[in-house]
């Protein structure tokens, strides 16, 4: 009995798929100094409510990081009472 060769396979009929068009590259950044923004027409938005919740872990953590910081800034008794 004849063995089939294994490396013979079914010819392919999916369907062609352009594969070259697929991304957009983006524009090359242009070189040297950026142009300066126009400030004039920028606005600030405060939408933060007046009272913000603050959890006593939250403070923990600002106290550690922050702590030498603000106590050079304000002192060692600012906040304390």
């Amino acid at each position: 009995m004849p063995r089939r060769n294994r490396h013979t396979s079914l010819p392919d009929r999916s369907p062609r798929i352009d594969l070259y068009d697929y991304v957009k590259l983006p524009e090359p950044k242009p070189r040297g100094r950026p142009i300066a923004d126009d400030l004039s027409d920028w606005r600030v938005v405060d939408d933060w409510p007046d009272d913000v919740p603050v959890t006593p872990e939250e403070v923990d953590v600002f106290e550690r990081w922050f702590g030498d910081f603000l106590d050079e800034m304000f002192g060692p008794d600012f906040g304390r009472e």
